[in-house]
């Protein structure tokens, strides 16, 4: 039985559902059906020579990895399908999500195509897409060792974020993550678990959702200032580390919250008539980032054996955002589902949602996550600034 927190998130989305199909009447009016546009953009083209589709794919290079794995914990942006098996609506296993991934199918990716860790993954030389946890397709041996994801869409450091949004909490990604190692100690033995936990880049992402879903859509947090706001998220998002680390996790990365403000859904519904981004979103990010980074300072001290590095994507996201042409973009403000200004999830699906003739134009896809292209230019920009200082 849904709890009264959860019925008011199912409202909000119903509620978000009956404005998109106001606001796309012509986006439906077009119905240009998503395979009838251009595939020859660059981000499709090399997705399809990606290897093995959903899951982790084949390993890409001949050459010694650069890390034994890829853990990762998180969101939506780094989410490849875990929510596909869970009782929640925040899914994207339905076209035309996946529409220039192998194959043009859906995998519970929030995007047209692969995310960061699909990309980082392949730059560490492990494989090409990291796999969700909870794949329905049993994970091979060489799979298991190499990497998996437990992000899952719609969560956050807030306990209520993902209360509300019926996912997958870090703290029972947490739990996940421990009974991987038993299934790697299993089919490995523990010298992979060893080598895993002293020498596997481990990254987070989360906190955009307790931004703009829990405190600001859904108002969950009347009770909470926006620095008050910031300070409880960064006091979760270090007990979340601090427990990662005793777990036995020796290189963490740890990626901070993006202009949130500036994405096309909090344009539409914070943004004014202008549309321009919301300040107050943007403001609690800035400040949970600068929070965070001094308590990650904090825990380096205390566990000086553990490299932790913070990503801040702030400023290269929101230059991305302000300056697209500089990137290859011509279109930031809205997304390429739909109307672009709401459009997200189940609101981006292919019977009321045409999908815009060039997402290479795009930097978002839908009106919350990036483009493949996008993510691409923002996986390069954390692996050449970050993610080579911890293997």
């Amino acid at each position: 039985m849904a709890t009264t927190q959860q019925a008011a998130g199912t409202s909000t989305m119903l509620l978000l559902f009956l404005l998109c199909l106001i606001l796309g009447s012509d986006a439906a009016a077009g119905a240009a059906a998503r395979h009838g546009r251009s595939h020859h953009s660059g981000s499709g083209n090399a997705t399809a020579q990606a290897g093995a589709a959903g899951g982790g794919g084949k390993k890409k290079a001949t050459k010694q990895p650069l890390a034994p794995a890829l853990i990762v914990f998180g969101d939506s942006i780094v989410d490849p399908g875990n929510n596909n098996g869970i009782n929640t609506i925040i899914k994207a296993n339905f076209p035309p999500y996946g529409d220039d991934f192998v194959g043009h199918r859906p995998t519970g990716r929030f995007c047209n195509g692969r995310i960061p860790t699909d990309f980082i993954a392949s730059r560490l030389g492990l494989k090409d897409l990291l796999p969700a946890y909870l794949s329905p397709e049993p994970l091979e041996r060489q799979d298991l060792i190499t990497g998996v994801s437990f992000a899952s869409g719609g969560t956050g450091f807030d306990p209520l974020t993902p209360r509300l949004a019926s996912v997958i909490s870090l703290p029972d990604q947490l739990n996940m993550f421990h009974e991987y190692l038993a299934k790697v100690r299993d089919v490995a033995g523990g010298d992979a678990v060893d080598k895993i936990l002293s020498h596997g880049v481990f990254a987070i992402c989360a906190g955009s959702d307790d931004v703009a879903n829990t405190y600001f859509t859904m108002r969950a947090r009347r009770e909470y200032d926006h620095a008050s706001y910031a300070r409880l998220l960064v006091t979760q998002a270090a007990s979340f580390v601090e427990d990662l680390i005793r777990a036995g996790a020796r290189r963490v990365a740890f990626i901070g919250i993006p202009p949130i403000g500036c994405v096309p859904s909090q344009r539409t519904m914070s943004g004014g008539l202008d549309r321009g981004c919301s300040q107050g979103h943007n403001d609690i990010a800035v400040a949970y980032n600068s929070g965070l980074e001094t308590e990650l300072a904090s825990l380096r001290n205390k566990y000086p054996g553990t490299l932790l590095v913070f990503m801040d994507i702030y400023g290269f996201l929101y230059d991305m955002m302000m300056h697209p042409q500089s990137y290859g973009f011509t279109q930031s403000t809205r997304g390429c589902c739909g109307t672009g200004l709401l459009e997200v999830s189940v609101l981006c699906n292919g019977l009321t949602s045409a999908v815009c003739s060039d997402v290479d134009d795009y930097l978002f896809w839908d009106s919350y996550h990036p483009t493949e292209k996008a993510y691409k230019v923002l996986a390069d920009f954390v692996f050449d600034n970050y993610v080579k200082l911890i293997i």
